[in-house]
């Protein structure tokens, strides 16, 4: 049976498709006692599609006036309209608010997108609100809200709530959760006179408290000129409030507490935090509106009532995106250390070292070493009274991975040459090996081999070799600064360091394009004849495993497309002449031996020079000998992913609708697939939407179990004005045009140009070999993107909150790498 009008009473929270998102909440509302919802009904969305005919053609914001003044147009079919009527006592003013089906979600709030009306007399004008309300699916900002979302714009239906108007005293929102730091016990009420949309609309400044545990923990009293007030003949105007009242409150202490409590009764009936719009009537609180905010990033599960502090793993590996969920199975298969998961990412709970004097000091000099904003904010933590506990002397400690403190070792090239076949060889057993194995076996295959990727990622041997040569960087830096004044020495004197596989890989996609060029212009790469072709292929026999996200094992890797090449090999062409390989790498290693010869000759001038300048040339060998390997072992990580990968697609493939929906399981759900045969299609369509949902969530650095993100600051003492602060990370000075660079495969740089990024990982390295400078949003000293930065010898500033929309794309911009800050130009 169609339903044209519901009570409200009747609306549930699983009629969405129905009533709206709007409708849905307003109707679930009505069933939580002790909450007073304004009586009203609903005009479902099958009013709307008997009525509302699909605009013909793309949609497109251009067209949205003639679309909504067609339907404002539409007659209201005689029998529907007399449903709608029948409901309207002449003598109520109602509301009349639109509630679309993509509306009040848990992904998207669509606030503010479409439209509402107040105080609305008469049957007549009811309908006509109504009209308006559909018309407004069509707005230019609902259009382009939907498509920044994803939402098919045919696939959203709008339906409206009519409710009786309330004429509150005051009015405003109330936010489970603090909109600013994200912490779910401290809850934020604004309050203002009259209706709210004076707040709304943002012509007068609120009452803002925030509260916690029944406590008003701080409060704002703004001075409130005007409050928009309901006409008697309809409609609403704003009123200039009297100068005696501008500065009372608008809510009584006890009115604050008490609906900071009815909003948490709201919060738990629903199970997460709500966005609450309020009205006070007398000395009663009515709800006219409740729906999720949308934008707290997830807090990981507890089993105990003690607070935690999480630490962001993306950060720390140059990935920020979310992971589908067997790409977190493996991570935390591949990882020594169990981690949380939330928003499709992965955190390390440091709670457990930072309870010890040891521990706390350890944690915060290795992690504020690596990125200075961690080290920052969980200093921070620690200086908040009562949140954790005092530390102990005894108990859990820092324990980097890999097992923590490694033995000295000596300086010696063979060792790393070892290494490097060690790993080589294991990735061809590997591929020997899974080639025998099939079904759940695969599986139990692949989870020990793991184990044994763990032994050569984290053996004693590796470690040492990774920590000798950040140690020697650190020390060079740390020397040279106290003795000849020079900030960042090493980040010269370690240019076109050997064995790193990384930067060898930017340069060898040069000489790619030196075997293409003769066939330029071309379109694809299976047009190359036998000669190129065979170079594309070499290369990726060394590097198809390669590719944006790759601790993500369910990401598309080079070999599986090698299309992404093609704007890469493009620019290598279009910018380099014939040569470059060579030319650029032996030009680092000239500057780095330069480097050091100045260095040493300006250490043997001072007293005791030639003993220090020994202690920095043994050092120099050292950073020489050992940096470049540091790059070695996530490339034996992503090898040997690309080897499990292929093995279980080619298993798993065959068992699903579509082969990638396998990445919505983890590896234990996967592996009870291939044993049981059946697929839970309900269950990845769900794990599908979340991680759609979790791609717009910015993960924090750090943060609690309360859900409150700790913003760390640097250490920087006069700045430019208006220069934006970050993380030197790379020496140098250098000025250009700045390309702000979302996607990798639409970046189009040129030679002096400055990447501004998020983040970079190895698929990067290609880019980096055209390009002048580079700021990013996310990294640390000794990320991928600052080693490749100063093997290249580019400026290089990272960590830079909000780069990539502070900076604007063809901007002038000057890049401080080696002070650590970034100046705009114009």
């Amino acid at each position: 049976m169609t339903e044209y009008v519901l009570d409200l009473t009747d609306v549930g929270p699983d009629q969405i498709e129905l009533a709206g998102g709007k409708g849905a909440h307003l109707g679930e509302l009505t069933r939580i006692d002790g909450v007073r919802v304004p009586p009203g009904f609903c005009v479902t969305t099958e009013a709307f599609a008997r009525v509302v005919s699909p605009p013909p053609g793309p949609l497109d914001p251009s067209r949205s006036a003639g679309i909504r003044q067609a339907i404002r147009s539409t007659v209201i079919p005689g029998d529907l309209a007399s449903a709608i009527t029948a409901r309207i006592d002449e003598r109520v003013a109602y509301a009349v608010r639109s509630s679309a089906t993509a509306e009040d979600l848990p992904t998207a709030s669509f606030a503010g997108q479409h439209d509402s009306y107040l105080n609305v007399l008469g049957p007549a004008a009811v309908l006509e609100h109504i009209a308006r309300c559909w018309a407004s699916l069509f707005t230019e900002r609902a259009i382009s809200y939907r498509r920044h979302h994803g939402i098919d714009h045919r696939a959203v239906r709008m339906a409206v709530v009519v409710q009786q108007m309330a004429d509150p005293r005051a009015s405003g929102i109330l936010f489970t959760a603090d909109p600013v730091t994200a912490n779910r016990n401290v809850a934020s009420v604004d309050a203002g006179y009259g209706l709210g949309e004076a707040l709304v609309s943002g012509l007068v400044n609120p009452d803002v408290y925030r509260v916690r545990d029944d406590t008003i923990i701080s409060r704002t009293i703004a001075a409130k000129r005007l409050a928009v007030r309901a006409l008697p003949g309809g409609g609403t105007e704003e009123q200039v409030i009297e100068p005696d009242r501008r500065e009372q409150p608008a809510l009584t202490d006890d009115q604050v507490r008490r609906l900071v409590r009815l909003g948490r009764r709201i919060e738990a009936h629903f199970g997460r935090p709500q966005d609450i719009e309020w009205c006070l009537t007398g000395d009663e609180f009515t709800i006219v509106q409740s729906r999720p905010i949308t934008t707290l990033f997830p807090v990981p599960p507890v089993a105990d009532d003690a607070n935690h502090v999480y630490v962001s793993v993306g950060h720390q590996q140059m990935m920020t995106d979310p992971f589908k969920p067997l790409g977190l199975a493996f991570w935390q298969m591949t990882t020594p250390r169990p981690m949380a998961e939330a928003g499709g990412r992965l955190f390390v709970d440091v709670s457990g070292p930072m309870s010890t004097v040891a521990g706390r000091a350890g944690l915060i000099e290795a992690l504020g070493k690596s990125d200075p904003l961690i080290g920052d904010a969980l200093r921070t933590v620690t200086e908040r009274e009562g949140f954790l506990p005092a530390p102990t002397e005894d108990g859990p400690v820092w324990v980097p991975p890999g097992g923590g403190e490694t033995s000295p070792i000596e300086t010696d090239p063979a060792i790393v040459t070892g290494l490097i076949e060690d790993i080589q060889a294991a990735i061809v057993t590997l591929r020997h090996e899974i080639r025998t194995r099939s079904g759940t076996g695969l599986f139990d295959f692949i989870r020990s081999d793991i184990q044994q990727m763990r032994g050569v990622q984290f053996g004693q041997r590796s470690m040492q070799v990774v920590m000798a040569g950040m140690e020697a960087t650190w020390w060079l830096n740390d020397r040279l600064r106290e003795w000849l004044g020079e900030k960042n020495a090493a980040d010269t004197l370690s240019q076109s360091v050997p064995n790193n596989i990384t930067s060898e890989m930017g340069l060898a996609l040069l000489d790619v394009a030196d075997a293409i060029r003769p066939y330029a212009p071309f379109e694809s790469l299976d047009e190359l004849p036998p000669p190129a072709r065979e170079a594309v292929d070499a290369f990726l026999a060394t590097y198809g495993m390669r590719c944006v996200g790759e601790i993500d094992i369910t990401r598309t890797r080079w070999a599986e497309q090698p299309a992404a090449l093609v704007p890469l090999i493009r620019a290598n062409i279009r910018n380099f002449e014939p040569g470059a390989h060579r030319r650029l790498f032996e030009e680092g290693r000239r500057q780095a031996r330069e480097k050091e010869r100045e260095v040493l000759a300006r250490l043997r001038e001072l007293p005791g020079g030639e003993a220090k300048a020994a202690e920095t040339k043994a050092m120099i060998d050292r950073v020489r000998t050992f940096i470049g390997y540091r790059e070695y072992p996530k490339y034996h990580m992503v090898s040997r992913y690309f080897v499990y990968k292929q093995a279980l697609t080619a298993e798993v493939g065959p068992l699903f609708p579509e082969p990638a929906d396998a990445f919505f399981l983890s590896f234990d759900e996967l592996q009870e697939v291939v044993r049981t045969k059946h697929v839970d299609e309900a269950l990845i369509r769900s794990r599908r939407a979340a991680f759609e949902s979790y791609r717009s969530l910015t993960p924090p650095r750090v943060f609690t179990s309360e859900g409150e993100i700790i913003t760390g600051r640097y250490g920087h003492d006069d700045l430019p004005a208006g220069a934006l602060a970050g993380l030197p990370v790379s020496a140098g000075t250098v000025e250009g045009r700045a390309r702000v660079v979302r996607d990798l495969d639409a970046a189009d740089l040129s030679p002096g140009d400055i990447l501004v990024t998020a983040y970079t990982d190895p698929s990067w390295t290609p880019v980096f070999v055209a390009v002048a400078g580079l700021i990013t949003e996310v990294g640390g000293t000794m990320t991928h993107g600052a080693v490749i930065a100063r093997e290249y010898g580019l400026p290089a500033v990272v960590g830079v909150e909000g780069a990539t929309t502070l900076i604007r794309d063809g901007q002038r911009i000057r890049v401080h790498g080696t002070e650590g800050y970034v100046e705009i130009l114009g």
